[in-house]
């Protein structure tokens, strides 16, 4: 028996309401931007080794008997960025599941400080173009 179960035509058969429990927004109520780098707390000890608890009730409905560990989905997130940072559309893309789905589910990573998600500069603080090529440049005649 597989773990998923899937329809040739649709897809998976859980919906993405399903894995968020129906919410739009994590615990934490902020928004996630989709380019913001997802990046894995590292573990105290050999928290590797078990399922993290969950952050605010968050589970699997069949889970354990409802015990409150993480979903799959949780789980996959946190796997791929402890192999390396992610952004949130990435994350999106590789595990076939809408961006606002995948904002709630890292949020609740956040909460659960199994994650921590690096914000995007904004354009205004980046440094001017001219700036660099001017720096570049003086650099070059060194």
């Amino acid at each position: 028996m597989t773990d998923r179960w899937f329809d040739d035509a649709a897809g998976p058969v859980v919906r993405p309401y399903a894995m968020t429990r129906g919410r739009t927004r994590s615990a934490t109520g902020s928004r996630i931007d989709p380019v913001a780098l997802v990046v894995a707390e590292t573990p105290a000890g050999s928290a590797e080794a078990r399922p993290p608890a969950s952050p605010g009730g968050v589970g699997t409905a069949g889970a354990a008997g409802g015990t409150g560990v993480l979903g799959p989905e949780h789980l996959d997130i946190v796997a791929r960025c402890r192999r390396a940072p992610q952004p949130v559309a990435e994350l999106a893309a590789v595990l076939d599941l809408p961006v606002g789905v995948v904002r709630v589910l890292v949020g609740d990573l956040v909460e659960a400080e199994l994650v921590r998600v690096t914000r995007p500069v904004p354009p205004a603080e980046l440094p001017d173009e001219r700036i660099l090529r001017d720096v570049i440049n003086g650099l070059r005649a060194l």
